[in-house]
């Protein structure tokens, strides 16, 4: 008797199903299946075998698994290997899952038998399943055509069946379809439901197989034009081997493809430099269009797209590096310190750009090189000064002969990091001509809000400027141009004074020139004196440079002494300089040190420093001439003049005679007449001397002054407070009239130079003269019989070539 229900274990199939009358083999090995067929062949050998919804699912239960399936009898169980056997099963027939009572140690159900149709004669023989047998036939053949892994004896045996309900079972066991539509052909009790489902599966399936095979072809025909490319090619390298032109074309184009695509750059660009590998593909190995796009290639590739060097954003080292490199300079190393500090708050932030501005050989350029130490930033140099054409900033068009991307690309490049700090050394000095304004170039480079995409004319691919940090450096602001000043942050670098470049001198100058000269510190020892004198006597300068020269001398002669004497030790003091270093260059500033008439010391401002500027005025009988004399500006002209009117108006304050300017030719003389000089800063010191010599009362000794006067008497403020009162300190002055406007800038002088002057604001001409010119009056013809002292004899023309020759000019 048939049962219609079973107990029987159950075996979940991952991607398989069985179906009635059909043999299948697989291998099983997860625990619960292996025991439940241990479970089954203990028993009746029967199992029933049913799909798992999820091939992912472990352990499945329930609802994991379809309800219909099929109750198969084991044929044969065989072990693979350990926790591995394979099976071999023969379907029986179709049944439902009532309830899947067990799960541990193995899957156990209720199990209902499905009811089987039976097909009449009559709906055999039929037209319509005739025409259904037909049309299966046909679209399995063309599936087998398309498929060609279709074994024979399946094509044969369904040509020769008759049974749609075995048929369709048969086709979807053997037939690639998807478990879904197995699973649907599986549950469908209809045979020719059944039937007309798989065609309907077979004909998508031809569908797809076409497509397939179309895209093959597509694929092979590209593969055989390939290698047809290839095998010419080939041929041409072999030919041009016999030409003695070997060509490894192939093998460069791969190489650049690999190289673009490491890179992992942006779409648009990894599409451009594609498609300029495509067009060196399509040139002549050896006509100049190659040799262009070669040449184009190489530099976009050794461009640094993706490094990017870790920041050292660390205040306390980077102020550490700062002080070991420099003295002094303690208001921009506190500037540079602040820009630190903000880095590493906003990491992420833009780069800056710092505009250094000093005067020569304060120390800008290796500021800028110890910023990079302490950011550990790359750093690359570009020195503007002269440069006049626009493509060397922003490069040249590739096509053009000789082309080269342009200074900041290659300075990248050279600096093998994308956020390197770019050290512009003399922008001051950029020039411009018919070929383009460079400084206008750098506009959109000094422009932290638009150089993320700076496209230069070579590259013409968008490069990122954003994360490098530019520091420029200039000697003057005056001729930056006003846009390109404005992108960048200006810190002002002054002179050193006597006891910095003192320091200097002992601590970096000397060890470093004693290391490049072979001589260590036992072997030459340099007074302190002696550093004092060499910068007070043989340097005019804001720097150190013509100081580091000057040491390099000393060790010059040290090298010598050593090598030809039995000396072991060289002690240098002031005395010996005399012998060492030769004449003075630059001896003591002839300048009043008592008490004279119509003679007052003046402070300048040049490019070197401060100086004392002597204001010699002479009244004698004429027709109100006046004379200027000593290579003046325009504005020390005016000067004079203003002073001149200025006493005119005070006559009767200080006993003129109010007729001077009719019957009295005043005679103003600025020694150093080789010296041009101007600026409107001596304006006190003219009045001072003007008064003197008309009133004939003399000035007091030791005194110096600085200010800009006015019609009305009123003292205006000066600039290069800091290296006038150096200078006075310099020349032995005691006491320093300034503007009152500029008792602010004390906090800005040193601290020695305080303690050593005495600084007398002044706010109108009258505190001047009250304070510089004595109360007993001389007689004026007196003083002029008088015999001119021996010392006044030396003339001040004398010094004027070494003057000449080292450039100073005057200014404010």
């Amino acid at each position: 008797m048939e049962l219609t229900t079973w107990n029987i274990p159950v075996l979940a199939l991952r991607g398989l199903t069985v179906f009635p009358h059909m043999n299948l083999t697989f291998d099983v090995e997860r625990p619960i299946s292996i025991a439940a067929l241990s479970r089954a062949m203990e028993t009746d050998q029967e199992i029933f075998l049913v799909t798992q919804k999820e091939l992912g699912t472990a352990v499945p239960g329930e609802k994991d698994l379809y309800r219909v399936g099929t109750v198969s009898h084991i044929s044969q169980v065989l072990r693979v290997s350990e926790g591995s056997v394979r099976v071999m099963v023969e379907g029986g027939r179709r049944a439902r899952m009532k309830r899947l009572w067990q799960s541990e140690p193995f899957l156990q159900a209720n199990v209902e038998a499905l009811p089987e149709q039976k097909d009449s004669e009559a709906f055999l023989n039929s037209a319509r399943t005739e025409a259904l047998l037909r049309q299966t036939t046909v679209l399995f053949e063309e599936y087998a055509e398309r498929a060609p892994s279709v074994p024979d004896e399946v094509k044969a045996q369904v040509l020769d069946c008759r049974d749609p309900g075995y048929l369709a079972d048969f086709l979807a066991q053997n037939v690639q379809l998807r478990a879904e539509e197995r699973q649907s052909i599986l549950e469908e009790p209809s045979s020719y439901i059944r039937l007309r489902k798989l065609n309907e599966f077979l004909a998508r399936e031809n569908d797809v197989l076409a497509f397939e095979g179309e895209m093959e072809d597509k694929v092979r025909s590209q593969l055989a034009r390939s290698q047809r490319e290839q095998i010419l090619r080939a041929q041409i390298r072999v030919m041009q081997g016999e030409l003695g032109e070997s060509d490894d074309g192939d093998d460069e184009l791969e190489e650049y493809r690999m190289r673009i695509l490491q890179l992992e750059l942006s779409e648009d660009t990894e599409t451009h430099l594609m498609k300029e590998v495509d067009k060196l593909a399509k040139q002549p190995y050896s006509s100049a269009e190659s040799a262009v796009i070669r040449n184009y290639l190489d530099v976009c590739l050794e461009m640094p797209w993706n490094t990017v060097t870790k920041e050292r954003l660390n205040v306390e080292a980077a102020r550490k590096i700062l002080d070991r490199d420099h003295f002094g300079l303690d208001k921009v190393k506190q500037r540079i310190v602040e820009t630190i500090a903000v880095r590493q708050m906003n990491p992420g932030g833009k780069g800056q750009i710092l505009c250094l501005v000093g005067p020569p050989g304060v120390g800008k350029t290796s500021i800028a090189i110890s910023v990079a130490k302490a950011l550990n930033r790359k750093l690359a140099r570009l020195s503007l000064g002269g440069v006049r054409d626009e493509a060397d900033i922003r490069g040249h068009r590739k096509t053009y002969i000789g082309s080269m991307p342009g200074r900041i690309i290659e300075a990248i490049s050279r600096s093998k990091s994308m956020n390197p700090l770019l050290l512009l050394d003399e922008i001051d000095k950029l020039g411009s001509d018919y070929r383009g304004d460079p400084a206008s170039a750098l506009l959109e480079v000094l422009d932290s809000e638009q150089n993320g995409s700076f496209r230069d004319h070579f590259m013409e691919i968008p490069v990122d400027l954003s994360k490098v940090m530019f520091i420029t450096t200039a000697n003057t602001t005056d001729t930056i141009p006003r846009p390109l000043l404005d992108r960048m942050e200006v810190i002002e670098l002054g002179s050193y004074t006597d006891e910095e470049k003192l320091q200097i001198a002992k601590n970096h100058l000397l060890p470093k020139q004693l290391k490049e000269h072979g001589l260590k510190k036992s072997q030459l020892r340099v007074e302190d004196d002696a550093l004092r004198a060499m910068i007070r006597d043989y340097t005019r300068e804001s720097g150190v440079r013509v100081l580091e020269r000057r040491v390099a001398a000393l060790c010059r002669k040290a090298d010598v002494r050593l090598l030809t004497t039995d000396v072991k030790r060289i002690t240098v003091t002031e005395k010996d300089l005399h012998e060492l270093l030769d004449m003075l260059p630059y001896p003591p500033a002839l300048h009043t040190d008592r008490e004279e008439i119509g003679v007052v010391n003046g402070l300048a401002w040049t490019e070197v420093g401060g100086e004392i500027l002597e204001v010699e005025a002479n009244v004698m009988d004429g027709s109100g001439k006046l004379e200027l004399t000593g290579n003046l500006g325009d504005v020390m002209k005016e000067s004079v003049q203003a002073a001149l009117s200025c006493l005119r108006s005070r006559v009767e304050i200080y006993d003129i005679d109010p007729e001077f300017h009719k019957n009295k030719d005043i005679h103003v003389h600025f020694p150093e007449g080789a010296v041009p000089k101007d600026g409107p800063s001596a304006g006190i010191a003219i009045a001072t001397a003007l008064c003197s010599a008309l009133t004939g009362r003399k000035i007091r000794a030791g005194l110096a002054m600085t200010g800009e006067i006015t019609l009305r008497g009123r003292v205006l403020p000066i600039g290069g407070l800091k290296e006038k009162t150096m200078a006075a300190l310099r020349n032995g002055i005691k006491t320093v009239l300034i503007p009152a406007d500029n008792v602010r800038d004390l906090e800005q002088i040193d601290q020695t130079v305080r303690a050593a002057l005495e600084f007398v604001p002044v706010s109108n001409v009258d505190e001047v003269l009250s304070r510089t010119l004595c109360p007993a009056p001389a007689r004026i013809k007196s003083r002029v019989e008088k015999k001119p002292e021996p010392q006044e004899q030396t003339p001040v023309a004398a010094f004027a070539p070494a003057r000449e020759n080292s450039g100073d000019a005057l200014r404010q």
